[in-house]
């Protein structure tokens, strides 16, 4: 393993990213299945969701518990050492509504009122 004299980038390179810390949001709230994890960070596609939960596995931060039923079930969930990252998260989350009127909400992007990011569409 790499060592890192700098702890920012090591919380970085684990949780960094534009997609891990939006999983890592959802998953905050309890197991999800790949499917919902799809539906609630949408923009992502399937082959991005699939590695960043390998990574995020990979580094014990998730775990992931496969079912032996057909279709195959398949869910994730933090593990104690993903847990420990809550508070940042409940602090990105925070910094995030404090300053939403100065950075507005992304342009291809808006809050349906339960949190869930949907995609605008430019219809006529």
């Amino acid at each position: 393993m790499q060592e890192f004299y700098c702890p920012v980038k090591l919380t970085t390179d684990v949780i960094g990213g534009k997609w891990k810390p939006l999983i890592l949001f959802y998953l905050e709230t309890g197991t999800k299945r790949f499917g919902e994890l799809r539906k609630l960070i949408p923009g992502m596609t399937k082959k991005m969701l699939t590695q960043h939960l390998r990574d995020l596995e990979r580094d014990e931060v998730i775990r992931r518990k496969v079912y032996a039923v057909v279709p195959p079930k398949v869910e994730y969930s933090l593990t104690k050492h993903g847990e420990s990252l809550k508070p940042i998260l409940k602090l990105m989350s925070a910094w995030g509504k404090k300053h939403r009127k100065r950075y507005g909400t992304p342009r291809s992007k808006t809050l349906n009122g339960t949190g869930v990011a949907v995609v605008r569409t430019n219809a006529g």
